[in-house]
C-alpha cells in the first residue's frame, strides 16, 4: 500500500541535454557541450534510446486528457497509458534509434530517424542493449496485429 496521496505534489527539475534537429542531409542529436563526454563509447552501439519531452503537447490541458482515440486504431478509445499518444501526464517520448554516426567533440549523434519535430529537447540518452529492452513473448492486442514485428531503420515516415 502506498502512501502518496492521489495527488502527489512532488516536482523533479529536468534540463534537456540537447536537441533533434531535422534537415534534408539527415536526422541528428545535438547534445549540449556539458554533456558530450557521457557519448564516449556510444558509437560502438547500434542504436541508441532517446528520451524526449513532447514540449509543443505540455499544456495543463494535454496532460490532463486520459483516455484518446489513436489514430492508429481511431475506433478505440484507449488509456493514455495504453497508446503512445505524446500527450501524457508528463510529456516523456521515447525513441528507439538506428544509430549512424557519434561524434564526441561536436556533440553531434547521427540518427536514421525520429519521432520528434525540430527543436524537440532531448532529455536523455540510453545505449540499446537488446536483452534489457526486449520482452520475451511480448505481445500486442489484436486491433494492432497488423503492425510490424520490427520498425524498419528509415522509421515510419511520421515527418
Amino acid at each position: 500500500m502506498s502512501d502518496h496521496k492521489a495527488t502527489d505534489d512532488r516536482e523533479f527539475v529536468m534540463r534537456p541535454i540537447g536537441e533533434v534537429r531535422r534537415a534534408e542531409e539527415g536526422n541528428r542529436l545535438q547534445i549540449n557541450e556539458p554533456f558530450r563526454p557521457a557519448l564516449k563509447q556510444l558509437d560502438k552501439f547500434s542504436h541508441v534510446i532517446v528520451l524526449w519531452w513532447a514540449d509543443k503537447c505540455d499544456t495543463e490541458e494535454l496532460r490532463a486528457k486520459m483516455q484518446t482515440r489513436p489514430p492508429y486504431a481511431s475506433d478505440k478509445v484507449t488509456g493514455i497509458f495504453a497508446c503512445r499518444a505524446e500527450y501524457r501526464p508528463n510529456p516523456i517520448m521515447m525513441s528507439v534509434c538506428k544509430l549512424v554516426e557519434v561524434n564526441e567533440e561536436t556533440g553531434i549523434v547521427k540518427i536514421a530517424e525520429i519521432d520528434a519535430i525540430d527543436g524537440t529537447p532531448i532529455v536523455d540518452l540510453k545505449a540499446y542493449f537488446p536483452v534489457c529492452e526486449r520482452a520475451k513473448d511480448a505481445h500486442i492486442p489484436q486491433w494492432l496485429s497488423d503492425w510490424p514485428e520490427w520498425l524498419p531503420d528509415e522509421g515510419i515516415g511520421l515527418f
